[in-house]
């Protein structure tokens, strides 16, 4: 009986052995023998995943400090234009810094002119600020798209040197060798496709963000103009 469980427990043995090494699988390791193409293409990699995390967080506060008006702010403006104290409602806006603080601050400057110049002056100073709300915004989107695309390119030059590799070997095909190259030039399509859709994710969150600072000021910019409107 004993012969026959170490004759079935080796087996056993050997099948973990082989576990144990694939989960010792090394990314690093897998970068490093990808040669020189592939070390490029993960370092352009790592580079874009840099700038897109540093630009959806830079932006992603930008824009969050955009968003926050004091829900009594149009209520006093309301109560200084009323009352004709044009400056102390300048004075009121600067002290809000904010994108819509400074289209009713404009408004405000053109008080006096037709009510088309002043809704022109707000609209012009709108484009302004949603320029500056969307600064390198667009270089997530750029992203979201060439870093799926680096890491096929990736790909596709791992599998040139596997086939060339075997090639050279004669024609003879090694599985370990192929499957290495196989590993190598899957590596860089993962992490293309991972860069991607952070910065893929990223772009779309901080368009809605934006989006929603924009409504506000269209909202708050007629709420202006209406009070213009009002009989006297």
């Amino acid at each position: 009986m004993l012969p026959f469980l170490q004759q079935v427990s080796k087996p056993v043995q050997e099948l973990l052995e082989n576990t144990s090494q694939e989960k010792s699988l090394s990314i690093f390791k897998l970068v490093m023998d990808g040669g020189l193409g592939g070390q490029i293409i993960i370092g352009i990699l790592f580079v874009l995943l840099a700038m897109a995390l540093y630009i959806y967080f830079e932006r992603f506060f930008a824009i969050k400090a955009a968003s926050k008006v004091d829900k009594n702010f149009m209520n006093q403006i309301k109560e200084q234009v009323s009352k004709g104290n044009l400056e102390a409602a300048k004075l009121r806006c600067t002290q809000d810094n904010s994108p819509t603080a400074r289209l009713i601050e404009k408004g405000i400057s053109r008080i006096g002119k037709p009510l088309e110049d002043i809704n022109t002056a707000i609209e012009n100073a709108g484009k302004l600020e949603i320029y500056n709300l969307e600064k390198n915004v667009s270089i997530l989107a750029t992203i979201s798209g060439a870093a799926p695309m680096l890491g096929f390119l990736g790909t596709v030059i791992g599998m040139i040197v596997a086939i060339h590799q075997i090639a050279n070997a004669g024609g003879q095909i090694d599985i370990k060798m192929l499957s290495d190259g196989l590993y190598t030039a899957m590596t860089t399509t993962v992490a293309g496709l991972i860069v991607g859709i952070i910065a893929y994710v990223s772009y779309n969150h901080l368009v809605v963000r934006t989006d929603k600072v924009v409504y506000q000021m269209e909202a708050t910019s007629l709420e202006f103009l209406d009070l213009l409107n009002e009989p006297v």
